[in-house]
C-alpha cells in the first residue's frame, strides 16, 4: 500500500522519474555506501595505511548481491543507521580482509558520502534534463521573437511584447539555473571523513588523516573539504534550494501557460495526447495537466527547502536529530524537479500557439495597450505631460463609447494637424512599439549554450 505520491503506482510517475528513482532507491543507496566503504580501503592503501591486498580483497568481494538486505533492514531499525549492520556483513563477506572495513571511519562519514555519490548522479541527471528543457524554450524564443502578443501587468493590457520575449524572460531564469548548478558542484559534492567527532583522530593525527581524505576525494571524484562538515550542512542545503529556485521559475512558466491555455485567452493549448487533461463529464476539456504538476511540484519543492534549512541547525561536533531531516527533504525534492523539467519539456516541446488569436487578443481594447506609444509620439511637439493629458482624455472617451482609441484620436484636430492620420495609424498598430522585445529575445537565446 503507497502512503506518498512518490512510492504510489499510480501518482509517482507524476512526482518522480524513473530514472531519478533509480539513483535513491534502496539499492542505490546500499551500492553508494559499499562505493563509499571500498573507496576508503583503496584511499587508505594509497598512503599505505592499510594493505593493498585487502583494500583489493574488499574491493573484490565486497557485493550488494550478497547481501542479507531482510537482515539489514532488521538491524538498521534497532541500530537507527545502516552502516554498522552493513560493515558487519561486508567485513564477513571479504574474510581476513574484513579487519580492515571502515578503517578509522564513522557512520556518518560512510552515509554522507554515499548521500554524495547520489547527489553527484542526481545533479547531473538535473542538468541534462534542464538542457532539454532550455533547448525547447530557446527554440521558442526564436520562432516567436516577433510574434506580437498582450504584455500583461496586474492582469490587465498593459504594452504589447513578443510571445518570444516572453518565452526569453523564462528561459533566462534557467539559464541562470544552470549557471547555479555548474558553480555548486564544487562547493557543495565533497567527500565526507573525519572519524567520530570530525578530528581525523583515529588515523593517528599529523598529516595521514588529510592525505587519505585527499586520496578518497579523488577515488570517487568528489571534492575535498578543507574541515569536516558533519554538522555544516549547508552543501546539501545549497542544493536543495537550487532545486526549489529551479521549480519556482518553472511554476512561473506553468502559471503564464495554464493563463494563456484559458478559454478565455485560449492563445496556447499543451501538447495534443489522446485522453490527456480530459474530464470525466465534460468531453470537451483539455486540461492543462502538465502545466498544473509544474505547478504543484514548484509548491512541494518551497516547502522542502525549508525543511532543509532546519538542518543547517546542528549541535556541537553530531547533531541530536536534524540530519534525519535529509534523508526525506534530499530525494524528494530531487524527484519534484525532476520530475517538474519532465513536464516542462514535454510541454513546451509541443505547445501550441494560436498567433491569430494572440492578435485578436491584443486589439481587445481597441488599441488602447499602445496609448503610451501615442504620447511619446506628441510629447516632442506639445510636451510629454500635455500629451499625457489629451491621450488620457482620448482613453477615456474610447472605453466609454466602445470606440477604438484610433477613431477618438482621429477626430481631434489638433493631433491629425500635428501627426496626420498614416503616423497616427502607424502609432496605434502595436506591432510598431515592442521596443526592443524581439532583440532581447535573440539575443537570450544566442546566450543559451547547451551542453
Amino acid at each position: 500500500m503507497a502512503t506518498t505520491v512518490f512510492d504510489s503506482a499510480l501518482f509517482k510517475d507524476m512526482f518522480g522519474t524513473d530514472a531519478m528513482r533509480q539513483i535513491f532507491d534502496d539499492k542505490a543507496y546500499l551500492v553508494a555506501c559499499i562505493d563509499a566503504e571500498t573507496a576508503l580501503a583503496r584511499a587508505q592503501a594509497t598512503v599505505g595505511l592499510i594493505p593493498a591486498d585487502a583494500a583489493k580483497e574488499i574491493t573484490t568481494l565486497s557485493d550488494y548481491d550478497n547481501l542479507n538486505v531482510e537482515q539489514l533492514r532488521t538491524e538498521t531499525e534497532i541500530v537507527g543507521y545502516p552502516i554498522l549492520p552493513l560493515v558487519k556483513q561486508l567485513s564477513e563477506m571479504c574474510g581476513e580482509a574484513g579487519r580492515y572495513v571502515h578503517w578509522g571511519a564513522t557512520t556518518q562519514d560512510i552515509m554522507d558520502t554515499a548521500t554524495m555519490i547520489q547527489c553527484k548522479r542526481a545533479v547531473a541527471l538535473i542538468e541534462t534534463q534542464l538542457n532539454e528543457t532550455r533547448g525547447a524554450l530557446k527554440k521558442l524564443a526564436l520562432e516567436h521573437a516577433d510574434t506580437v502578443t498582450a504584455g500583461r501587468t496586474h492582469l490587465q493590457h498593459a504594452l504589447p511584447v513578443t510571445f518570444g520575449f516572453r518565452c526569453a524572460v523564462w528561459l533566462s531564469s534557467l539559464n541562470r539555473h544552470a549557471e547555479r548548478l555548474t558553480q555548486l558542484k564544487s562547493r557543495a559534492l565533497l567527500v565526507e571523513f573525519g572519524g567520530a567527532a570530525g578530528t581525523l583522530a583515529s588515523l593517528g593525527g599529523g598529516e595521514e588523516g588529510l592525505a587519505v581524505r585527499a586520496a578518497y576525494a579523488k577515488e570517487l571524484g568528489l571534492g575535498n573539504p578543507s574541515i569536516t562538515w558533519h554538522v555544516a550542512r549547508d552543501g546539501l542545503v545549497e542544493i536543495v534550494t537550487t532545486l526549489a529556485a529551479i521549480g519556482g521559475s518553472l511554476g512561473k512558466i506553468a502559471m503564464d501557460v495554464m493563463m494563456m491555455c484559458a478559454s478565455e485567452f485560449g492563445e496556447l493549448a499543451e501538447p495534443f495526447v489522446q485522453g490527456r487533461g480530459a474530464s470525466s463529464t465534460m468531453p470537451q476539456k483539455r486540461n492543462p495537466i502538465s502545466s498544473e504538476l509544474m505547478f504543484a511540484a514548484a509548491k512541494m519543492l518551497r516547502e522542502r527547502a525549508a525543511l532543509m534549512l532546519d538542518s543547517l541547525m546542528q549541535d556541537f561536533e553530531r547533531a541530536t536529530g536534524p540530519w534525519h531531516l535529509e534523508w526525506s527533504a534530499l530525494p524528494e525534492s530531487f524527484l519534484l524537479a525532476s520530475s517538474s523539467l519532465f513536464q516542462a519539456h514535454f510541454m513546451l516541446s509541443g505547445l501550441t500557439v494560436d498567433k491569430a488569436r494572440m492578435r485578436r487578443n491584443l486589439d481587445l481594447t481597441g488599441g488602447l495597450i499602445v496609448a503610451e506609444a501615442v504620447m511619446m509620439g506628441l510629447a516632442p511637439a506639445i510636451g510629454r505631460q500635455h500629451a499625457h493629458d489629451v491621450v488620457y482624455e482620448a482613453c477615456k472617451t474610447a472605453i466609454e463609447n466602445g470606440e477604438t482609441l484610433f477613431v477618438v484620436l482621429s477626430r481631434n484636430q489638433s493631433i491629425t494637424d500635428e501627426l496626420g492620420l498614416d503616423k497616427l495609424k502607424q502609432l496605434t498598430d502595436p506591432a510598431n512599439y515592442l521596443g526592443s522585445a524581439a532583440a532581447m529575445a535573440r539575443s537570450v537565446a544566442a546566450q543559451t549554450i547547451l551542453a
